[in-house]
């Protein structure tokens, strides 16, 4: 059975593979360049919080916290990209490393804590 988070992410790539194949933009979409661009997408995104104490809404604004979004969704629309040029499920690769992710940072060792699992690992 199809959850809703995965049906919609199936809609979004959907959404960008129309967004590509009208423009033929997809003989550039290799997964190298997808991988670039995502970074790059990423270090936009974070510009906007550069200096800033927190980067809270109420830090950024409205205008900045528009940006942001815009900026948050060309991260994903990158992500979704390489995921379907690459034939990975995210939402089954999100399941599969939170699995892998609750082994290595036990709850109830790590709760409260920020330091990596090789930090407090005895």
């Amino acid at each position: 059975m199809t959850n809703a988070a995965d049906s919609d992410l199936n809609r979004l790539r959907a959404l960008v593979r129309t967004f590509v194949d009208e423009r033929d933009w997809d003989q550039f979409h290799t997964p190298k360049n997808l991988a670039s661009a995502l970074t790059v997408e990423a270090a936009e995104l974070l510009e906007h919080f550069q200096w800033l104490q927190h980067g809270g809404p109420e830090e950024l604004g409205d205008a900045k916290l528009r940006e942001v979004r815009h900026e948050m969704a060309d991260v994903l629309v990158y992500l979704v990209r390489l995921a379907d040029k690459l034939d990975v499920d995210l939402f089954a690769a999100v399941e599969e490393k939170m699995v892998l992710n609750r082994a290595k940072y036990p709850a109830e060792q790590v709760r409260g804590d920020s330091r990596k699992y090789y930090e407090y690992k005895k």
